[in-house]
């Protein structure tokens, strides 16, 4: 046993290992400070003791890096209710429970800036579980809390050094983590982990479910068909008993179980009813599709919602057979009336159900393939008292030019801007654009998208996405008559798989031809990817960019060594169901700039025929292979399809040659008569001039965020956007604490 005099020392030791190990992994971007003075041991020290140790970079700027030159500006945000401070709204809850006073209990896999599991009261956060990331730590998808502790189910992934108490390298514990009511870790004899607060259910399948009666822990383990039950005071196992695949549990008046069960290929989902002893009871709920949340209200009814095309809170009555008595939300939820628009009785994804002692419905809403968090508080009567909002997760916005940046979208959302209105409270939640029912081969449902471009194409919106390896460009139309505000899938461009494989590896999409890259439209126009609706051809694998340009026609960098690395889809025109026309029988191949020697962003405009192109040149090479950032240099050619290949000027933009990328160039944009840059690790913005490339100013997130932001890590982490009163809009991505940085420019 630990001297308990060693114990807080043991305990700093352990985060110090920690914040190192943190920066050497490969799949995390950590924490950086900036502070005056303060290096070293000394800055390890005041992270531990302030318990910042962050997943991604936050940029406190000092003196030397917050650079204003001219005219004042403002940092607003959008996508999140609160954009400054340690607590606010976490990423994706998965699962909460709510207390009788109201006080609401959130988990989650995985939050950016260690927010996990986050603890809600009176439409606020009040609190962290503390330790819930790093050192391959990670939350989960359920959680309890009884009168003295919360519950929280967690999973621990192994690590190398065998100095703390940690599963070996690539193999993981999936967890219970016990914590006091204020956050912080309740250890027990016999627990694990470095401060013994976890218990080991299994090193196999995680936990689905968390529910507790008197001083017993029921814990859902959906792999292993198995609910375990613990003691909550010694945390030692006192039984078990077999349910096929059980998930979210809850306990009704009684101290009877209701137990969902997910599920499983043609076995369809059910409710079923069990003892405290794990007999089954007669007792079962058949007609719910698609189960994903259960709770017992105030009144002892049970409460399930469907995530099926209901996308409702079914109300039970089970003083006898169940029968259902009532509905909390729309019927169809954002998808009735018309689809996609927000309204607060309009649910969608919903992970989390519950209410307090007065009968008050808390309900989250988490969209589909982890949208993001959207929590509400209703009164009995069903009006909304509260929302709170964490909409944004590796994404950045556009504006729609037709509204003048009035209307934005985000990969998922449709946001109503009011730039006259203070910071932060310029934006409103509009839409939702995304219909998992009508459109289940929507590209956003099997990937991982993150660059928003809006285009207006022959006056019809587009939206054209990206990812963070620019692996394909997705393209969505709008049809309001037929699909109110949802973005329906329309075509899609990948690349070649540099392996001679499928460009995407999986069952999906269907049909995708077996090797090169391929062009999708939807000619049918049923979003699906039907067999006869691919164009394919073969082409060099590594992909350094993407643009689409006023006219609608698309632009590919490729990271070529022959001199040939830009290709030219134009677009060939719009077919009757709305889709834009590509072939790869009109794409035109174009030649590189010869100092170019790693071509990466691309950007032309047409009505000007100016293009500009950024990447590493002989004069300012990269350090490795540098994948994801602009490069080292950005220029500019004017009558370009006349076949100019001589830049009218050429600027130096930050690069880091010693390959930790701290002030190397992620992502830029042009518009009006400025070129902005911004840097991957201190988000700091440049802006060029148009007429000659020289630098105008640099400036990083103001006081309105508390002067700081994550890392800027997709390709396409800024957008420019000039308004008609002569004002500069920046969009910037933030996802370190779950938002869009919007910058105002009156250059």
């Amino acid at each position: 046993m630990k001297n308990r005099l060693l114990l807080p020392f043991q305990k700093f030791i352990h985060k110090i290992n920690q914040y190192i190990n943190n920066f050497s992994r490969r799949s995390n971007r950590w924490i950086i400070l900036s502070f005056n003075g303060l290096l070293g041991l000394t800055c390890a020290l005041l992270i531990t003791f302030l318990g910042m140790a962050m997943d991604r970079a936050s940029i406190s700027p000092n003196s030397k890096t917050y650079i204003k030159i001219g005219l004042p500006y403002q940092t607003s945000w959008l996508g999140n209710s609160i954009g400054n401070g340690r607590l606010r709204v976490q990423n994706n809850i998965e699962s909460m429970y709510v207390a009788a006073d109201g006080t609401v209990y959130t988990n989650s896999h995985w939050d950016e800036a260690a927010a996990e599991a986050g603890i809600y009261k009176d439409g606020k956060p009040i609190a962290i579980l503390e330790d819930t990331h790093g050192w391959n730590r990670i939350g989960g998808k359920a959680i309890t809390v009884n009168s003295k502790y919360i519950f929280m189910a967690m999973i621990q992934g192994g690590m190398k050094s065998d100095k703390e108490d940690y599963p070996p390298e690539g193999k993981n514990w999936y967890c219970v983590r016990r914590y006091t009511l204020q956050g912080k870790a309740a250890p027990f004899k016999g627990g694990r982990g470095w401060d013994k607060s976890m218990l080991i259910t299994s090193t196999e399948t995680e936990v689905t479910g968390l529910a507790n009666i008197g001083d017993k822990l029921f814990v859902s383990i959906g792999g292993a068909n198995l609910v375990r039950v613990y003691n909550t005071t010694t945390m030692e196992e006192v039984s078990s008993f077999s349910v096929i695949n059980p998930g979210a549990i809850t306990v009704d008046r009684q101290g009877t179980l209701w137990i969902i069960q997910a599920r499983r290929g043609f076995i369809p989902a059910t409710v079923a009813h069990y003892s405290p002893k794990g007999t089954k009871l007669a007792e079962q709920i058949l007609d719910v599709v698609d189960p994903s949340a259960i709770a017992i209200d105030h009144r002892g009814r049970l409460l399930v919602a469907d995530n099926g095309p209901r996308q409702q809170v079914l109300i039970y009555d089970i003083s006898k057979q169940p029968t259902q008595v009532g509905t909390f939300g729309t019927e169809k939820g954002i998808f009735g009336g018309l689809p996609g628009e927000v309204h607060s009785l309009k649910l969608y994804g919903i992970t989390g159900i519950g209410t307090d002692a007065t009968g008050n419905f808390y309900i989250n809403n988490n969209g589909f393939n982890k949208s993001g968090t959207d929590l509400r508080m209703y009164s009995p009567s069903g009006q909304q008292l509260w929302q709170l909002l964490g909409l944004i997760f590796v994404d950045n916005a556009d504006a729609d030019p037709k509204t003048d940046a009035a209307n934005v979208f985000t990969k998922h959302e449709q946001y109503l801007m009011d730039y006259n209105k203070p910071a932060g409270r310029q934006w409103v939640y509009k839409a939702y654009t995304l219909n998992p029912f009508k459109y289940p081969q929507d590209p956003r449902l099997h990937t991982s998208p993150d660059g928003t471009f809006f285009r207006r194409i022959q006056g019809k919106p587009y939206l054209f996405l990206t990812d963070m390896y620019n692996q394909f460009l997705q393209i969505y139309r709008f049809q309001p008559d037929t699909d109110g505000k949802i973005a329906i899938p329309a075509g899609m461009f990948v690349g070649t798989n540099a392996e001679g494989k499928e460009s995407i590896q999986g069952n999906w999409p269907p049909h995708q031809p077996v090797k090169g890259e391929w062009i999708w439209r939807d000619r049918n126009g049923n979003g699906g990817f039907d067999k006869t609706e691919y164009d394919s051809s073969e082409d060099y694998p590594y992909i350094g960019g993407w643009w689409v340009d006023s006219k609608g026609d698309v632009w590919k960098t490729l990271r070529t060594q022959d001199g040939i690395g830009i290709r030219h889809y134009p677009l060939l025109g719009i077919d009757a169901k709305g889709n834009p026309i590509y072939s790869y029988k009109s794409m035109v191949k174009e030649t590189t700039p010869s100092f170019i020697t790693d071509i990466r962003r691309i950007e032309y405009f047409p009505e000007t025929d100016t293009m500009y192109l950024s990447g590493f040149t002989k004069e300012h090479p990269p350090v490795g292979d540098d994948y994801g950032v602009v490069g080292s240099e950005i220029a500019r050619f004017d009558n370009w399809s006349q076949g100019n290949r001589n830049a009218t000027w050429r600027a130096v933009v930050p690069y880091d040659t010693t390959g930790q990328r701290q002030i190397s160039t992620a992502a830029m944009s042009i518009a009006g008569d400025y070129l902005f840059t911004i840097t991957v690790k201190t988000a700091e913005v440049s802006v060029f001039n148009l007429a000659n490339g020289e630098l105008v100013k640099k400036f990083s997130p103001g006081p309105e965020v508390d002067q700081e932001s994550g890392w800027v890590d997709i390709p396409y982490g800024i957008r420019a956007f000039r308004r008609a009163n002569g004002e500069y809009l920046l969009f910037a991505e933030e996802n370190w604490k779950g938002k869009v940085l919007v910058y105002q420019l009156p250059i």
